[in-house]
């Protein structure tokens, strides 16, 4: 029999709201505001940490320079760091003075950062000097930009100027908040308002930003009870594997443990699989938060056991299906379940496992309470009958749910129908409630936590002057591990190696997302039409692979 429903949901959406405030100044005056907010554990910098009240007032000083360079709110801050203090400073600064904090990844090449400042408008960016000395000239007359904020040690204060335009202030952003002595209140922005964008694989071979609203948090709140497991006492403290700048980890690593006054660890520098487990042990965390690939790596490199981690009581997995032969092997060792979510750029996580009904290997658990999803035929908004496929879809007015697509209204459009919001993702209930994730109808990748659109790769590779056409496609090597892979014809009469390719594509695709493998092919299946049928590409019709 089905289990009994979960207790109601009512949302409490403030008309006046901010997650800036929420995440920092919400803690000052109360028992939290001495508490640590978060721990850095950097390899080479060393541990850097800040309790609620000094990031209350770093984040401060960051919106009151924001004034002082002239930003206005609905200005675009752009955000390129590696996991330091300096990212919560700037991703919660920049919305607590009305500004939209645009996170991006520190893997992205130059050419994909330029596009994401172009395609934003970003007016500021916030980076570190190593990144800076990378993007200076690919920066330089890029129209919108005035100020570049950098992190670390950096010169206090120069300026470089663009052909035909103003001086591009460039500051130290230690140097610049340091002489900030007196701060104006935060922006008094409304619930609705927008608060942050984050860029995702796009079906046109571009990335697309997903434009979120103050109320995004709000919308989080069911996560807090019905996937982390926070102890009542408050005193939780949370290791998370990950990078600020991925929606997963922005969510579950900052904003969300802020919001409730937890204490985050993160780390910075080479991923170590013993090094996760000194970190849980040496901060006595009790919670640990990764990807699939992190605990499989724990598992095999490793021979800890729950006996080195004895604070370690709840963990959690997103990004991409965590086996069943690794959740059996995690239990064995550690004692403890991993339970998994399904999210998505535009409403983060909302299906999740929970520590209320047992984990069913290879579901994705159950709606979280508040998120009224409907498994609907896309075409006409009816329910299918329980145990068939249908496609995920939202109440529009669900408080966890994007703004728009930026600058994207007809892509916007094409996700909203009727009081619906199409999420593209199918799935099924089974007879118990438990929700099986089908996926997209699409050909996106989950490859290692990542999300990788075909499209863009294949919009690269093309770029190169050997290459007629190429399909990029994952190639699974196990249950767990997928590999982005690219096939590639070549013009005729042109020759290029198949390793030429393989290096083409890593210069000029972020290391997630470019091929870890090269076919050469004479042709590719195809529907009568001519478009690729990438379910039929295997390594059959390879005349060639890189080494």
């Amino acid at each position: 029999m089905p289990f009994p429903p979960f207790p109601a949901w009512t949302w409490h959406l403030p008309e006046h709201f901010n997650i800036g405030v929420a995440c920092t100044d919400a803690h000052l005056g109360t028992a939290t505001e001495d508490h640590l907010a978060m721990i850095v554990e950097d390899d080479e910098r060393g541990v850097s940490q800040a309790t609620y009240k000094q990031l209350a007032q770093r984040s401060s000083r960051f919106a009151q320079l924001l004034r002082t360079l002239g930003v206005e709110d609905g200005e675009r801050v752009l955000i390129r760091l590696p996991n330091c203090l300096d990212y919560p400073t700037a991703f919660l600064g920049a919305m607590k003075r009305g500004a939209i904090s645009v996170p991006t990844s520190t893997l992205l090449t130059a050419e994909e950062v330029v596009y994401l400042a172009k395609d934003s408008g970003a007016s500021v960016l916030v980076t570190d000097q190593a990144m800076w000395a990378t993007l200076q000239d690919k920066l330089a007359g890029l129209e919108g930009l005035r100020c570049v904020l950098l992190s670390g040690n950096a010169p206090p204060d120069f300026s470089a100027l663009r052909p035909g335009a103003t001086a591009l202030q460039v500051l130290n952003l230690d140097a610049a908040l340091g002489e900030i002595t007196i701060c104006a209140p935060p922006h008094p922005t409304k619930s609705h308002d927008p608060a942050y964008l984050v860029y995702t694989s796009g079906t046109t071979g571009y990335p697309k930003g997903v434009l979120h609203a103050h109320r995004a948090m709000i919308g989080r709140e069911p996560a807090a009870n019905y996937w982390f497991d926070f102890a009542e006492d408050g005193h939780d403290r949370i290791v998370h594997s990950g990078k600020f700048n991925w929606t997963y980890v922005l969510g579950s690593a900052l904003m969300d443990p802020l919001y409730l006054g937890k204490t985050v660890i993160v780390h910075e520098g080479k991923n170590d699989a013993a090094g996760w487990i000194r970190l849980i042990a040496k901060h006595r965390a009790t919670l640990f938060i990764g990807v699939p690939t992190i605990y499989r790596q724990i598992i095999q490199k490793t021979t800890s056991t729950g006996a080195d981690v004895p604070s370690l009581r709840h963990c959690m997995s997103a990004g991409e299906h965590l086996s069943d032969e690794m959740l059996g092997l995690w239990r064995e060792r550690f004692g403890v379940d991993i339970y998994e979510a399904v999210g998505m750029s535009e409403v983060s996580y909302y299906l999740s496992e929970n520590k209320f009904r047992p984990i069913r290997p290879g579901s994705a658990g159950f709606p979280q309470p508040g998120h009224d999803v409907r498994l609907l035929d896309p075409e006409t908004l009816k329910e299918v009958a329980p145990g068939e496929e249908g496609m995920i879809c939202l109440p529009a007015e669900d408080p966890g749910l994007f703004m728009q697509y930026w600058n994207l209204p007809a892509e916007t459009a094409k996700v909203f129908k009727g009081e619906w919001f199409l999420t593209g993702d199918y799935a099924r209930f089974d007879e118990d409630g438990y929700i099986w994730f089908l996926g997209r109808r699409d050909d996106i990748i989950n490859s290692f936590g990542y999300r990788v659109s075909p499209h863009e790769i294949e919009r690269v590779m093309k770029t190169h002057p050997a290459v007629a056409d190429c399909a990029a496609t994952g190639e699974e090597l196990s249950g767990d591990k997928v590999l982005v892979v690219a096939y590639v014809t070549l013009h005729p009469g042109v020759e290029a190696s198949p390793d030429e390719l393989l290096a083409f594509g890593r210069e000029h695709l972020a290391g997630y997302k470019a091929p870890k493998i090269v076919y050469l092919a004479a042709d590719f299946p195809r529907t009568k039409n001519g478009k690729i049928v990438r379910r039929q590409l295997s390594q059959a019709i390879a005349g060639g692979r890189s080494q």
